[in-house]
């Protein structure tokens, strides 16, 4: 009789009526196996309650079955949402994931990396990081895979998989709803401008904007730090200004609930006196009240999809890289309404 904890590949073999040669294909990730013969391992592998030697099979393989996903901000919902897609893609490829939470520092980024290099992940994924193309094309002589989800680097041409929403759309989006609400004094409260993603969302609000023949005032554009704290505190400008704006979209929904917050505090009405849209629909853009208008970011989507090209990738290095652009949407709640100028 097996006992749990001395079962072998070769006990999960049996139990599932395969050759030990596909349940290494399997718990290696390996995608040349059918959903079916998959599916039987891994539940005699449950069953069993087999534990893959690790140790040893890095010594001969030089694989760990591990993944690492660096994270900007592990309190924000947008990237916990994120994690949860990677953490499952991974599991069902047979990998453990490490996370970390480098609150956006290079410094603590590059700590990270040489950490989870020196405990020989197979790969890592970066959610919102802030990477040059140098430091990037480093790893990837060094032969780490690597892959990017919800941002870029600046320079287009750095060969490695990503994943991401369309930001320029998000943010023209957000200022076509605004304008057809009959805002024409519309804030823009951004992320740190080093950050590409809030780059493309201005971009974005500045197309918008032009195309009905409106230029948005340099004076409303606050730039913020994606976190509620920052919201509020570029709505506290907003508001000291003499003519204060009608409609303000925030970059992320974070800072939005930051605006809120001190709109409620100031007793300015949303929306009936302020309209306000921000970016990303987590969880708490619902709860909020007044429920909170935003533009959602397929987030889930987003995380599964660039652990699929990571594994891919450390199963084909040659294979060329791969960017997904997903589109956003616009959700309607309650923090917009028509507005008409006076």
């Amino acid at each position: 009789m097996i006992t749990l904890a001395s079962a072998t590949i070769y006990d999960v073999a049996r139990r599932a009526g395969v050759s030990p040669a596909t349940v290494s294909r399997v718990l290696n990730g390996n995608h040349r196996v059918s959903p079916e013969l998959r599916q039987r391992v891994l539940e005699a592998a449950r069953a069993l309650n087999y534990a893959p030697n690790y140790s040893a099979r890095s010594l001969s393989s030089q694989r760990t079955a591990t993944l690492g996903l660096l994270l900007p901000d592990i309190a924000n919902p947008f990237f916990a949402e994120i994690a949860r897609g990677v953490e499952d893609a991974a599991a069902e490829a047979g990998y453990t994931l490490l996370i970390g939470s480098t609150d956006g520092d290079p410094l603590r980024e590059q700590h990270y990396v040489a950490s989870l290099q020196a405990g020989r992940v197979d790969g890592i994924l970066f959610a919102g990081a802030n990477l040059g193309a140098p430091l990037l094309e480093g790893w990837l002589v060094r032969g780490v895979a690597v892959g990017l989800v919800d941002r870029l680097v600046d320079e287009d041409d750095v060969p490695v998989d990503a994943v991401l929403t369309d930001n320029v759309e998000g943010g023209a989006l957000a200022v076509r709803h605004l304008l057809n609400l009959g805002h024409t004094r519309l804030a823009v409260v951004t992320g740190p401008q080093r950050v590409r993603t809030a780059r493309d969302r201005l971009v974005g609000a500045h197309q918008a904007a032009a195309e009905r023949g409106v230029s948005l005032d340099p004076d409303l554009i606050i730039e913020g730090n994606f976190k509620e704290s920052g919201g509020y505190q570029a709505a506290r400008i907003l508001f000291s200004r003499p003519n204060p704006p009608t409609a303000i979209f925030a970059q992320n929904d974070m800072m939005a609930l930051g605006v809120l917050r001190y709109l409620e505090e100031a007793g300015i009405r949303v929306p009936d006196e302020v309209a306000l849209i921000g970016f990303d629909d987590i969880a708490f853009a619902a709860l909020s009240r007044p429920a909170l208008t935003t533009i959602a970011q397929p987030k889930y989507e987003m995380g599964r999809l660039a652990a699929q090209l990571l594994v891919e990738r450390l199963a084909d290095s040659q294979q060329a890289p791969r960017r997904l652009v997903l589109q956003p949407r616009l959700v309607l709640r309650q923090t917009t309404v028509v507005h008409r100028e006076a």
